[in-house]
């Protein structure tokens, strides 16, 4: 696909909300110093309590000594949920097919509403006259990748196409981590030691090498890393949905109570896992759907940053469901809920949520991962590695090794089509050294293969070093005419063959045949 005809996001971010959503709820103007709390921490503020000295991650007490007047609240995700659905609806009904990543930030497709408006520089503006309309205030942000369309709608801006590496270079290294629903855990720690080794903007860490990023950090650096050199993110999944992996659930009687809801919706999130479990998938884009008992069709669909758990699938069933029934939307429903249902938009494979041996969602998996980077760490990116199935004839040459961390591309593409190449199954042992030996028939003559790829005569033997055996069964010879096209002085085409040979002691031996020689290529047990 051609730059200039590549998708585009608009991300839509309301500033502070949890802290907005705080003072909506305990109906105070929005101007007043508001802190959330959470563990006696703030999490979040507004404007006005930042400027009086008020910070995320400082104390309670502290927050309130230096501003007096500070109103506090708790953290209250479903609170935030509830108060954002107003916002959702009202962009829904502007631009449709909005993806919700947390309360206070969605997404997009920036395409549709610059035509529909003229220009993207319209699409903002009218965005955003429209949140102002609920009475919130948002900025929008647009760019070519998810992330950079996040970061610019911090800033207000719009990114010119194939610019994002070029608006992000100056930016402090920390705007990698501002954004938790695009970012994992880890990432906080990952900022703070970029910033200790002397890389304080989002540039100096893009001009590292990929190599060295996936050998040093892990798998969260990666992503971040191609986040700061503007490098396509994660494109919709490729992968086909299995058939009937979407869940319902009949109410009866209908639901107009938000704790009623919550239990439909945890016991209806399990049943959609179970589903993706049995169909070996996990869900990164998730559509929930509810009808009403006077047949009003609600919906909204939630981005994910990572596959969804059950707990966050019910987390978010339950933060929807708040803001449909207890919401000031103008979509409220005037009846219960009679149907819900869950189904998933995107999936990807059950490998990237793997359940753990002892319970968990991955947490056994998440302890490796961390020890092999740790291992990367003391010894050098090369220490670890792993295979990657590639193209090839022989097995040796259907394995790309790789650096743990490293994008998983092999070297030739494993769908194309190798002619001569060795058939199933592969060799439980292969011999990187390939040691040389000698294929006889019973009178001991050296058994060669032909141009037109057959034995000149019947193997019966075999002598590997001061050991020999006597063939029980063989099976082949697969010729395959590599590099033919190659013909300059210095040419790499050659002519090889390979096949199987049972021994007496029922082993058996994979043999190369090459100019004229025999080699062991892999051993079967």
């Amino acid at each position: 696909m051609s730059t200039d005809r590549r998708s585009r996001v608009l991300a839509l971010w309301c500033p502070d909300w949890p802290a907005v959503a705080a003072a909506a709820a305990a109906e105070i103007p929005a101007s007043s110093p508001v802190a959330v709390v959470s563990a006696n921490r703030v999490v979040a503020c507004s404007a006005t309590a930042r400027a009086e000295g008020v910070r995320r991650g400082g104390r309670r007490r502290e927050s309130q000594a230096r501003c007096p007047e500070l109103y506090v609240a708790r953290a209250d995700p479903d609170r935030d949920a509830r108060l954002f659905e107003p916002v959702a609806s009202a962009v829904d009904e502007v631009v449709p097919g909005i993806e919700v990543l947390r309360p206070g930030l969605l997404l997009l497709s920036a395409r549709g509403a610059a035509r529909y408006f003229g220009s993207e520089e319209a699409a903002a503006e009218r965005l955003v006259d429209t949140v102002a309309a609920v009475g919130v205030e948002c900025q929008v942000g647009i760019a070519d990748e998810v992330s950079t369309a996040v970061v610019a709608a911090r800033h207000g801006a719009i990114v010119p196409r194939g610019s994002g590496a070029q608006f992000l270079a100056p930016l402090p290294v920390a705007e990698l981590s501002a954004e938790p629903s695009l970012a994992a855990p880890e990432r906080v720690d990952l900022v703070d030691l970029l910033v200790r080794l002397g890389l304080r903007t989002v540039g100096d860490f893009g001009a590292l090498s990929p190599v060295d990023v996936a050998s040093r950090f892990g798998t969260d650096a990666v992503l971040a890393h191609r986040s700061a050199r503007g490098e396509p993110e994660r494109p919709p999944s490729a992968r086909v949905l299995p058939p009937d992996l979407e869940v319902e659930y009949r109410c009866d009687p209908p639901i107009d109570r938000v704790d009623a809801a919550a239990f439909a919706g945890r016991a209806l999130a399990e049943r959609l896992h179970v589903t993706l479990s049995a169909a070996a998938v996990a869900c990164t884009r998730l559509l929930v759907q509810a009808t009403t008992a006077n047949g009003e069709h609600l919906s909204r669909t939630w981005r994910c940053a990572e596959p969804l758990t059950p707990e966050g699938t019910a987390d978010r069933v339950r933060w929807q469901l708040d803001g449909w029934l207890t919401g000031r939307s103008e979509n409220k429903p005037t009846a219960g809920i009679v149907l819900l249902r869950l189904e998933p938009v995107e999936v990807v494979s059950a490998g990237a949520l793997q359940l753990g041996l002892w319970g968990g969602v991955g947490d056994e998996d998440e302890r490796a991962r961390r020890a092999l980077v740790r291992v990367q760490g003391l010894l050098g990116g090369d220490a670890v590695q792993v295979g990657v199935l590639s193209g090839g004839r022989g097995p040796g040459e259907r394995v790309t090794i790789l650096p743990w961390g490293d994008e998983p591309v092999p070297d030739a593409d494993p769908s194309a089509p190798w002619p001569g190449r060795l058939p199933s199954p592969s060799p439980s042992a292969l011999m990187p050294t390939r040691p040389e030996i000698a294929v006889t028939d019973e009178s001991g003559v050296a058994v060669q293969v032909t141009e037109r790829g057959m034995f000149d005569r019947v193997p019966g033997r075999v002598d590997w070093g001061s050991r020999s055996w006597v063939l029980h069964g063989w099976a082949g010879p697969w010729a395959a005419d590599e590099r033919w096209w190659d013909l300059g002085a210095t040419s790499t085409a050659r002519q090889v063959a390979r096949a199987q040979v049972l021994l007496e002691d029922t082993r058996a031996l994979l043999v190369l045949h090459d100019g004229g020689r025999w080699f062991v290529e892999g051993i079967y047990e």
